[in-house]
């Protein structure tokens, strides 16, 4: 999903602790995005719904619906969604089931800021480049 430079670009934040969700958006914040969060899988779909998105980062284990089971539930209220998975109980053994969720990545948490940054831009289609220089 390839947004036009001109267009504000927004990222969903959703993780149940808060903390992390002002960390991730610290963590973006110079790289003008646009950051909404949410709390629970289910928020983020609710979200989703009512809100264009562009780009989703999503905690895998959150009460209630997982970012794995919210996937589909996002994909379907706005088709082409890139959805990052990331993960404080990152395993590769889960990498498969993520990706085949459709996954754009699947990240471990605490996810290094270079990392997450390159692959938030990625997903928008933006040059990696702003990643660095920002």
């Amino acid at each position: 999903m390839s947004i036009p430079p001109t267009l504000l670009r927004r990222l969903l934040v959703a993780d149940d602790d808060s903390e992390v969700r002002m960390g991730v958006a610290d963590l973006l914040d110079d790289l003008g995005l646009e950051i909404v969060h949410a709390a629970t899988g289910t928020e983020a779909i609710q979200l989703v719904r009512r809100t264009p998105v562009h780009v989703a980062l999503l905690d895998m284990h959150m009460p209630g619906c997982t970012g794995i089971e919210a996937i589909p539930q996002l994909k379907l209220a706005a088709a082409g969604l890139p959805c990052i998975v990331y993960s404080g109980r990152w395993c590769i053994e889960h990498e498969p089931e993520v990706l085949s969720a459709g996954a754009f990545a699947y990240l471990k948490k605490p996810v290094e800021p270079i990392a997450l940054r390159r692959t938030v831009l990625s997903a928008l289609g933006l040059p990696f480049d702003r990643a660095i220089n920002n």
